[in-house]
């Protein structure tokens, strides 16, 4: 009775044993201190394709695929009683290969002598395959990433080359613009100049023949340009009050001539429930009509053109227009109607041969209409007319507008005034005389910058008009010297015949008030040359308490600015409007941080500031300041150096507020005039 208790004991601990040993998922086997595997579970027999008979006493090397690497970390185990997580593969029969981890660890008998090794071989295989899969794909996003910076690499390439495709392309437009341009101010402006003395009529037909075709000739350069401008995305739209009924009335007349030589009925249209002035680009506006009237009359024989406009809708700010131009010429075939904005594009290979013109007016009116957010839209039957559709918006406005100066009534306030006109072409030179003269003011002729420049040393000048592609001293060298070396403010309007934007922005930057297109426009010179006499002759008593804020250096300089901006006062105007919105806010942070002793809070405010000094010109050596007081909030220590730092701070940071609030108000008033 007692021995079968004692052997269902035995049989009860072998069962919890095996139990114990079957419950692992992973390969364990036990090992005599001879390397003889004396019991496995069944997870060892499946990975190996061995029975547990094969398996009890074959050596436990065999089974791995180095066998010597096994046996190192065999004899590890015996040497420090456990080995965790060493990485070895076990083969099965037919070849197939698992990763395993290899935890061992020793056992003894009851009288602690050591008996052999437990091992379990963890399988890692799908571990591995994942880890496998990860540096695949990281790799292959690399890779991507490789390919991905080099695609960038080549667009930004292919964007440079792009880019000194289209200045190359500006450039031979600046040149050719100009090249032209010269010649024809000359012939138009001695046609308009003849034109308005004793002549036979036959004279007069033959001087307003040349007028018309150099006319024709201006608005194919100007097509040129405007196209050129739009492909560079440099087009810019005024936002000034205009009064539209008189700008259009004004703009019909220049149609009545040839309507009349056509026996066509020109007829307006006009809604007057439309505010009288709105705030657009009347100039912008105009061109649109203008193409498109021309168009109609051009294309039409017989019966009448009509411009019609429609307020569709109004609110507190703005009002919508729909503006339509009607004629009863020749039509435009449906299959053509889809093609007719685009570039050299005409209703038919014979129009350009019949009618003249290029095939861009239409195109250079749709640009301009949807880059003023607007739309377009055409409706034709061939032999019974055309309808071109245009609508877009304006805003309200309670100012009023300046009125069209006409020469023959001259300003009897303004007298004596003596230009200066810096020219070097003869003809021009001669031109420009002759029109002072009608303007009634004196005028000196210098050749170039330089001889410009001798003159001003001895007589005094109202007004300068600057050519500005000249020899020895062009346009902008001669500004740059009278503004900066000179000090001098005296008005300087540029004449150029190249209205590209480039020249313009750089007008502006170097320091000129204005400029005036060749072929001059008369009306327009003599309206602006008398708005920048008027303002130079208002002087304004000194303001004694801002003298001695004056004799301050500046500590503010907008030379980087200026350059990274590309002299565009917008942009410019819009970056000092930011730094003087943040700037208050972050002196009153260091200075409250400082008070508070929060040295963290003083460092994030101090670090806010330091790149905005390189932008505004402050001198380097406050940059340096503010890294001091970031150092010292790092150590977090309170020192009377610190004190002292912070307020010197505080002052160049609030006299670069005052200047640049100056400079503020200057671009916006230069703007709003």
């Amino acid at each position: 009775m007692k021995k079968q208790k004692m052997k269902n004991i035995l049989i009860n601990d072998f069962n919890y044993a095996r139990s114990l040993i079957e419950a692992s998922l992973d390969p364990l086997v036990t090992i005599s201190s001879v390397g003889k595997i004396t019991d496995m579970n069944e997870a060892l027999t499946n990975i190996t394709g061995l029975t547990r008979e094969e398996l009890i006493d074959s050596n436990f090397l065999d089974y791995f695929t180095e066998p010597q690497k096994a046996s190192n970390v065999y004899e590890q185990v015996f040497e420090k009683g456990s080995v965790a997580d060493f990485p070895l593969t076990l083969r099965h029969k037919n070849g197939k290969l698992t990763d395993v981890l290899f935890n061992g660890s020793i056992y003894r008998d009851e009288k602690g002598n050591v008996e052999g090794i437990v091992i379990v071989a963890r399988d890692v295989t799908e571990q591995k395959k994942a880890a496998k899969e990860l540096t695949e794909a990281i790799m292959f996003a690399e890779m991507a990433t490789m390919i991905a910076e080099e695609a960038k690499l080549k667009a930004e390439k292919d964007r440079l080359i792009a880019e000194d495709a289209m200045k190359a392309k500006q450039q031979f437009l600046s040149n050719m613009s100009h090249e032209i341009r010269t010649p024809m101010n000359a012939i138009i402006g001695f046609t308009k100049v003849v034109l308005k003395t004793d002549l036979t009529e036959k004279q007069k037909k033959y001087l307003r023949a040349i007028k018309i075709s150099g006319d024709a000739l201006i608005v194919l350069i100007n097509d040129i340009l405007d196209l050129s401008k739009v492909d560079a995305g440099k087009m810019v739209f005024e936002q000034i009050p205009f009064r539209m009924a008189s700008s259009i009335s004004t703009m019909l007349h220049l149609f009545e001539t040839k309507t009349h030589e056509k026996n066509l009925k020109l007829i307006k249209i006009y809604d007057h429930r439309i505010p009288d002035v709105l705030v657009g680009d009347p100039v912008r506006l105009n061109q649109i009509i203008l193409n498109l009237v021309g168009n109609a009359v051009k294309f039409t024989s017989k019966g009448k053109i009509t411009l019609s406009t429609k307020l569709l809708d109004e609110d507190e700010h703005k009002v919508t227009v729909e503006f339509s131009v009607t004629d009863t010429g020749i039509g435009i075939p449906d299959s053509k109607r889809e093609t007719i904005f685009e570039n050299f594009q005409q209703a038919s290979s014979g129009t350009s041969r019949m009618y003249g013109g290029t095939g861009l007016g239409l195109a250079i009116v749709k640009q301009l209409v949807e880059l003023q957010e607007g739309s377009i839209s055409v409706t034709s039957k061939i032999n019974e007319g055309t309808t071109f559709s245009f609508i877009l918006s304006f805003q309200k406005t309670k100012a009023d507008t300046e009125l069209e100066i006409d020469l023959a009534e001259y300003d009897t306030e303004v007298s004596n005034v003596k230009v200066l006109v810096v020219e070097d072409i003869s003809l021009n030179q001669l031109l420009m005389r002759t029109l002072l003269d009608d303007f009634g003011f004196e005028c000196d002729i210098a050749d170039n910058g330089r001889i410009a420049i001798e003159k001003m040393q001895t007589t005094k000048y109202d007004l300068i008009l600057m050519d500005l592609h000249m020899p020895e001293m062009n346009g902008f060298e001669a500004t740059d010297y009278i503004r900066n070396s000179m000090n001098c403010d005296i008005p300087i309007i540029a004449l150029t015949a190249d209205v590209t934007t480039v020249d313009l922005a750089k007008c502006k930057a170097i320091g000129m008030d204005d400029y005036i297109a060749k072929p001059i426009d008369e009306r327009l010179l003599y309206r602006k040359m008398l708005g920048l006499i008027k303002k130079s002759n208002i002087v304004e008593e000194p303001d004694l308490t801002e003298l001695n804020d004056s004799a301050k250096i500046k500590c503010t300089n907008l030379k980087y600015l200026n350059t990274r901006t590309k002299s565009n006062r917008v942009l410019m105007a819009e970056m000092i409007s930011l730094y003087l919105e943040q700037t208050p806010i972050l002196i009153c942070n260091m200075k409250q941080s400082l008070a508070k002793k929060d040295w963290e809070a003083l460092h994030a405010a101090v670090h806010k500031m330091i790149p905005s000094f390189s932008i505004v010109g402050i001198h380097s050596d406050y940059e340096e300041i503010a890294k001091k007081i970031q150092e010292f909030a790092s150590t977090m220590q309170q020192t009377e150096d610190i004190s002292d730092l912070v307020l010197q701070l505080e002052n160049v940071c609030n006299q670069a507020c005052l200047e640049l609030l100056e400079e503020l108000n200057t671009y916006k008033n230069t703007n709003d005039e």
